[in-house]
């Protein structure tokens, strides 16, 4: 691919400074709880930025464009998803979480269901975020080998060391920043995008002429339960990640963490709307594209080269945002749960993440070299099983029935629903997608626990 002078200047000068402010700039973590958690000092739109700045990634831009070429307006179950979810954060999760003053869901978690869950919960949540770790390097790679005519090893490479610096400077404490500057980017990429998309096809009713009313213009044109799957998916996700629930935790104050979780849950729902524009327009102009190419084929065909390189790097830095969002999430869980009492006496605390957060990364790096193919959606799928099922209801019935002692339901919910999701990852049986299977587990649980007291503690 020809790449001329300005866009190359654009591209490499908006990685530039996000880099810079994502190494610190002048919010350089200077300890742990700065790393892990802002110190604790975290305003609501630092809040908002960290959320989206893992959040929204590719699956917003590249993703619902694609979507949408494929199957028209249900594309938009990601965004308005993860928008309901983040709603829902607000509304139910986020003043309890912050009021505890943890540091990780597990260690939320074991205030009511016990100390003894807390190792479990925390392998198999911090296996599930290391697991779309990988999916997260492959987005980023893809990006670089096309403009670039590299190899996958190489962008790989490349994309790990963007990841690598991109974590390890400021951690939670640069988070929120790179996030709103991310998050601005994401918005003036996808609006112009789907503003000129709409200009292009002759305005709504030109866009909409060449497609019939139903499947295109349905949210349940791919079907009706696989939108609900989607939805509930979204909302399992959001509430059984670390990384998202990390922002919570490092509010200044329960009411910011709340208003972080409501700006995240008004602003995300729009950008899915403007890779519908650009998806739709794309399948009406150009069907025979790949349907993965539809947002980038957009933004080279159609915007000003300058912008373009602009587009790009805040493309390439969304899915870098994902990674590096997800390594922190699986360095604090493992630092502060599993690896707890083990590092209790190490001088550096702030110096053990850093350490930790980078052979997270070399790790994933070395799956990612592992050839894994196409297979990486299974291993996505199967992470988000295991984040879901491990957390959801044990989060859910702590949150909401803080009183009733949970100990033995917990354990063995969040011993047997993600041993469940395993199995079915590995042994699948049709029809029975492994997060719900894992989920109606761990529910079971719960509801016999109430029905038969002796069996809850």
């Amino acid at each position: 691919m020809t790449l001329d002078l300005s866009f190359l200047l654009a591209f490499f000068a908006t990685l530039t400074g996000i880099f810079y402010l994502a190494w610190g700039g002048k919010v350089k973590a200077t300890s742990g709880i700065d790393f892990a958690l802002s110190g604790r000092t975290a305003s609501s739109l630092n809040v908002f930025g960290a959320i989206t700045g893992t959040l929204v990634g590719g699956a917003s831009t590249i993703g619902t464009a694609q979507l949408a070429f494929m199957y028209g307006i249900s594309a938009w179950w990601f965004t308005l998803g993860a928008g309901l979810a983040c709603l829902f954060l607000g509304v139910f999760i986020a003043v309890p979480l912050r009021q505890s003053r943890a540091q990780t869901i597990p260690e939320f978690i074991a205030l009511y269901h016990g100390e003894h869950v807390r190792t479990a919960a925390s392998f198999f949540t911090a296996v599930g975020m290391f697991i779309q770790i990988v999916a997260q390097l492959l987005a980023c790679g893809a990006v670089l080998a096309v403009l670039f005519d590299l190899s996958m090893v190489v962008s790989a490479a490349i994309s790990v060391m963007l990841v690598v610096f991109f974590t390890l400077g400021g951690g939670m404490k640069s988070a929120g920043l790179t996030g709103m500057i991310k998050m601005l980017l994401i918005y003036l990429t996808m609006a112009v995008a789907g503003a000129v998309a709409l200009d292009l096809a002759g305005g709504w009713r030109g866009l909409t002429a060449g497609f019939a009313a139903w499947p295109w213009f349905s949210l349940f044109g791919y079907g009706v339960k696989e939108g609900v799957s989607d939805l509930l998916s979204m909302l399992v996700g959001v509430i059984s990640t670390q990384t998202y629930l990390q922002a919570i935790f490092s509010a200044n104050n329960s009411l910011v963490a709340r208003r972080g979780a409501f700006l995240s849950a008004a602003l995300i729902p729009p950008l899915g709307l403007f890779g519908i524009l650009v998806g739709l327009y794309m399948r009406q102009t150009m069907p025979e594209i790949e349907s993965a190419l539809a947002l980038p084929t957009f933004i080279l065909l159609h915007l000003p080269s300058g912008f373009a390189g602009i587009a790009f790097a805040t493309l390439l830095i969304a899915a870098v945002g994902t990674a590096a969002g997800l390594a922190l999430g699986v360095a604090t869980t493992l630092k502060v749960d599993l690896l707890r009492y083990w590092l209790q006496s190490k001088p550096s605390e702030l110096l053990m993440f850093r350490f930790i957060t980078l052979i997270v990364l070399i790790a994933a790096f070395l799956l990612l070299l592992s050839n894994l193919g196409s297979a990486i959606m299974d291993w996505s799928f199967l992470s988000m099983g295991l984040r879901g099922a491990t957390l959801c209801f044990p989060l859910l019935f702590a949150v909401f029935l803080p009183k009733t002692n949970w100990r033995k339901a917990g354990f063995i919910s969040i011993m047997l629903a993600p041993t469940a999701v395993v199995l079915l990852g590995f042994f699948p049986l049709t029809g029975v997608p492994p997060l719900f299977f894992g989920l109606g587990l761990s529910l079971v649980v719960f509801v016999l626990a109430l029905l038969f007291p002796k069996i809850r503690a």
